[in-house]
């Protein structure tokens, strides 16, 4: 079997770092989850994934077999970094509580092909995942993944404008896992600075996990 040498990421405020490290990423009804967990994204659209079913239908439109899944049940991972709703968290703005400083964003960093090896189970979608345009797919389609994502338009630098919307979805593809992540699985963190990077390695981070990447940020 190919391995799938593919990373996907996940934006988290530092405070939730230490619970990260001791417990991993942890799904929202996990027996571990975080009590004390910062939300830094949009709280409408997290309101709203927590109630949002979608159809996995591996493409397929027309599939009267296809099993439906509720998006808060799973975490949810992008392609790539520098998302739309970064600039959100970053700019405040929709129902962003309070706008994030970038200092304080970390980026978790995973690799599809050990959450593979893990035996975690997972899904994954061709564009934004409340995007009634984007179409969800099972691990069976996991090594179709360069045919399904629009790489393209994950690496876009520019997204805004009635005339892209179809990049912004596509660029906010996701990967969505249904289980808590050991910490082990995370293999990297992205900083906006040498000060977060330092407080990371002071929580007790590696300083060779740690990726000082100020370019992923607004």
């Amino acid at each position: 079997m190919d391995r799938i040498k593919t990373a996907v990421y996940r934006m988290t405020h530092i405070e939730n770092i230490p619970h990260i490290l001791e417990f991993g990423i942890t799904q929202k009804n996990s027996k571990n989850a975080n009590p004390n967990f910062v939300k830094v994204g949009d709280l409408s659209l997290i309101d709203n994934r927590d109630n949002k079913m979608v159809i996995i239908d591996n493409g397929d439109f027309l599939n009267i077999n296809s099993k439906s899944i509720k998006l808060g049940d799973f975490i949810p991972f992008y392609f790539g970094i520098k998302m739309p709703m970064l600039y959100i968290i970053q700019i405040g703005g929709n129902f962003v509580e309070k706008a994030t400083k970038p200092e304080d964003i970390i980026y978790l960093v995973c690799s599809i092909d050990k959450i593979i090896e893990a035996g975690l189970d997972f899904y994954f979608s061709d564009g934004h995942g409340t995007n009634n345009y984007t179409s969800f797919y099972d691990k069976s389609k996991i090594h179709t993944l360069n045919e399904i994502i629009d790489w393209n338009s994950i690496k876009a630098q520019y997204w805004a404008g009635n005339e892209n919307l179809n990049i912004k979805r596509k660029k906010q593809a996701e990967f969505l896992i249904s289980d808590d992540l050991n910490p082990e699985l995370i293999i990297g963190f992205g900083c906006y600075n040498e000060t977060a990077k330092n407080i990371l390695v002071e929580m007790g981070v590696e300083e060779s996990r740690v990726k000082v990447i100020p370019k992923g940020y607004f």
